[in-house]
């Protein structure tokens, strides 16, 4: 390989990982305490999906639809050629083609990109099936990652990093509802109307996330140490902001998007590492 060649490579790395460190600071934190020999397939990850996300999100002024064809298309000639000049699907083709992360799961995390350009409402199994592209595939490429494309143990932890990424994604859905119904016009909880999101509603949402956390652990136990703690960080995060969901009241939850202020999150992880010290993980 010329330098040339090892030089755009590089570039590539350093763009994804930049693109982590710019839209999220809390999975920024919790990369970081991956080993470092998984830390660059992770944000590999990351910057592949992000932008994605960004497409159909927040390029209002732009015509979607052509981006993401164009996104789309370009990510299959990367996959397929090894290459790309996209940096963020350079790197994502790499960590690809290195874990064995197929067609299946970066197809199904498309289709739900694909959705947010038109879909408004969803019905329970569309609610499912938009989860499962948009967040439990996800978590599976990272699986793919973490168990160094390992096909035994991926089965056994597969579950538990779908339901990881369900949780994710539905504590996101809560803490944006504001947005999401404002901004986007979407509704993505089944028979909720965000216009009179109810107490019950909330208690109803938090349960059914709490279900995902509750068996996502057990799996985050069984982890490789390379990835445990980084996982681990990123659960207790999750289970702190789902904590503010719990006691903010439907109304606040329409009127501001709840945050965990940055030097709570540095206390966090000081707990955190502690709190894997006691419970001496594998």
């Amino acid at each position: 390989m010329s330098s040339s060649i090892k030089t755009f490579h590089a570039l590539s790395r350093e763009f994804s990982k930049n693109v982590t460190k710019s839209y999220s600071t809390s999975f920024s934190l919790a990369i970081k305490l991956l080993a470092p020999s998984i830390r660059q397939d992770i944000y590999n990850i990351y910057g592949f999906v992000r932008l994605a996300d960004e497409i159909v999100d927040t390029f209002h002024d732009f015509p979607k639809e052509k981006l993401l064809n164009s996104f789309e298309e370009e990510l299959h000639q990367a996959l397929a050629n090894g290459i790309s000049l996209n940096p963020a699907l350079n790197s994502f083709q790499f960590t690809a083609r290195k874990y064995s992360i197929g067609p299946d799961l970066i197809n199904a995390f498309m289709k739900s990109m694909r959705r947010d350009l038109t879909k408004e409402t969803y019905s329970s199994e569309e609610y499912k099936d938009y989860i499962y592209g948009s967040a439990d595939v996800v978590g599976l490429m990272c699986l793919r990652v973490f168990v160094n494309g390992n096909d035994a143990e991926y089965e056994k932890l597969k579950q538990g990093a779908m339901r990881l990424g369900s949780g994710f994604q539905k504590v996101n859905f809560l803490r944006d509802v504001k947005d999401d119904f404002e901004i986007l016009n979407r509704i993505y909880f089944p028979t909720v109307n965000p216009k009179q999101l109810s107490e019950q509603d909330k208690i109803n949402i938090i349960s059914e996330i709490r279900e995902d956390f509750k068996e996502a652990f057990k799996s985050i136990r069984k982890l490789p140490h390379s990835s445990q703690f980084g996982v681990f960080m990123a659960y207790r995060y999750y289970i702190k902001l789902l904590r503010k969901l719990e006691i903010s009241a439907p109304e606040e939850l329409m009127n501001r998007r709840i945050r965990i202020p940055n030097f709570r999150k540095i206390t966090l992880l000081i707990t955190t590492y502690f709190r894997y010290r006691l419970l001496a993980f594998r």
